[in-house]
């Protein structure tokens, strides 16, 4: 079995369960997109970049309401969920082409969720190659692009009215 290790997310996780307030919740009620790195908010659920990303491009979907497993939301909200989860895999499609996705949810601590108490979706584009020696070696993941750029980027490609 082959492991890929990431040390430099262990900060985030340790921190993650010193955080009072969800990161989602206050992402979804702020008019400060920005600064939460939101590429949308509809009625039912919110995007925004992962400001601790595997890969350029790193986005987190999650419903409006705090809830920590799939199973308890409503089936609108569901289908809002993945309507805004293809939308935003067309932009990612549309501006990165990237060669493929991992996409997943880590649904209670034990399963990697760095915020068990709201679940989310990740969405984590890959290309050939996006995986080398520098983690391994030096202990440091290479993110080519800074959040900002990432956040105007996919903006654009999301052609919202």
């Amino acid at each position: 079995m082959r492991v890929l290790w990431a040390p430099w997310r262990m900060s985030y996780i340790k921190r993650s369960s010193e955080v009072s307030e969800c990161l989602f919740c206050k992402a979804y009620n702020s008019e400060d997109f920005e600064k939460y790195l939101v590429l949308v908010r509809t009625q039912y659920s919110l995007a925004m970049l992962n400001a601790y990303p595997y890969n350029t491009a790193h986005v987190m979907i999650a419903p409006r309401r705090h809830v920590p497993k799939l199973e308890m939301l409503y089936e609108y909200e569901v289908l809002d969920l993945f309507n805004l989860a293809k939308l935003v895999m067309k932009a990612i499609d549309e501006e990165y082409r990237p060669e493929g996705y991992n996409i997943g949810l880590n649904i209670g601590r034990t399963a990697g969720a760095g915020i068990e108490a709201h679940i989310h979706i990740h969405i984590v584009p890959r290309w050939s190659g996006d995986t080398n020696f520098m983690p391994i070696i030096a202990s440091t993941k290479v993110i080519p692009e800074d959040l900002k750029t990432t956040l105007a980027r996919l903006k654009s490609r999301l052609n919202l009215t």
